[in-house]
């Protein structure tokens, strides 16, 4: 017998970023050298920094931050239900 949960189809970017719409924000951790592919005009930052990205459901960068707490208040403020990747 077939795993249903394999089966099934994984979601697309799109499809994803409709389902969080402008509602839901994602945390996720990253490191220093991460933070030019999210803002190619961020300043040089020190080489091993563990830092928290949040971005929008669709991926799109909103804050990088060096505490979850920071990206979780800024959510909120924006009243964005937050989520966790790890």
């Amino acid at each position: 017998m077939s795993d249903p949960v394999q089966s099934r189809s994984p979601m697309s970017a799109e499809a994803f970023a409709i389902l969080g719409g402008t509602k839901v924000a994602y945390i996720r951790p990253i490191r220093s050298e991460d933070v030019p592919f999210i803002y190619p005009d961020a300043p040089d930052l020190e080489p091993g920094l563990a830092l928290f990205a949040l971005s929008a459901a669709d991926g799109t960068a909103i804050m990088i931050t060096d505490s979850r707490e920071a990206a979780v208040a800024l959510a909120e403020h924006h009243q964005l239900d937050t989520v966790s990747v790890h």
